[in-house]
């Protein structure tokens, strides 16, 4: 009986044991088959380009009651802005990458070359520090990339000097992009929202700047019917 029983454990511990290093080897080989792409630099599938509407942002804020600092003093001060770049994301088809390289630093002569685009020195320095890294891009270039990628995408004229509130539903701002920008599929673009304002539109592009389809990013859209876009500031 003891002899029996004794053999019994052994046999349970062995299986125990080859059970664990199983499982072990699998997620091992699970975890080295995602580490060797994830947060890589370089290593994407596509863009992202974000544009914000910027009297929502400013809205917001003002609402909020925080000063914002200067970066929010130069985006919502006097000086006109509608949609304006929040960023451009090196993207996976599902997740994406970001803080590829957290010693990497951002001249500031960089950051000001960008500011007609990207009105708040901070937001120029955050994108560099989470999206820049990733792109496999240096500084200059990645910036560069981002003043291409922006010229490759047309305004819809309606909303460049919006003088009064508007309502619109996501699908009517996607139309009108998609109708100024040749060959922009309808699963390349997505409209995103705070609250009842229109937020970002997000216009997927290839590495070299080409629309293309992005169906994670394109099931992220607002999916509210109407949404106020409010009016140009300053002026």
């Amino acid at each position: 009986m003891f002899r029996r029983s004794l053999f019994g454990r052994m046999l349970t511990s062995f299986a125990c044991l080859l059970l664990a290093a199983v499982i072990g080897f699998g997620a091992t080989t699970s975890a080295s088959a995602q580490d060797r792409r994830q947060n890589a630099p370089g290593e994407f599938d596509f863009y992202v380009l974000s544009l914000s509407w910027s009297p929502s942002f400013c809205e917001g804020a003002a609402e909020r009651g925080n000063g914002g600092g200067r970066s929010q003093q130069l985006q919502c001060g006097g000086r006109p802005f509608s949609f304006v770049v929040h960023g451009l994301w090196p993207q996976y088809e599902r997740g994406y990458p970001e803080y590829c390289d957290r010693d990497s630093w951002l001249d500031r002569n960089i950051m000001t070359s960008m500011l007609d685009l990207m009105p708040a020195p901070g937001l120029i320095f955050n994108e560099w520090k989470k999206h820049g890294t990733c792109s496999g891009l240096g500084p200059r270039g990645y910036f560069e990339t981002i003043r291409k990628a922006r010229a490759a995408v047309k305004i819809p004229p309606e909303f460049i000097d919006l003088a009064n509130p508007k309502t619109v539903s996501p699908a009517e701002v996607e139309d009108a992009f998609i109708k100024i920008n040749p060959g922009l599929p309808a699963n390349a673009i997505a409209v995103t929202c705070n609250r009842s304002r229109l937020s970002e539109v997000r216009i997927c592009m290839s590495k070299d700047l080409q629309f293309r389809g992005c169906d994670e990013v394109d099931r992220q859209a607002c999916r509210r019917d109407q949404l106020t876009m409010p009016p140009v500031r300053g002026g």
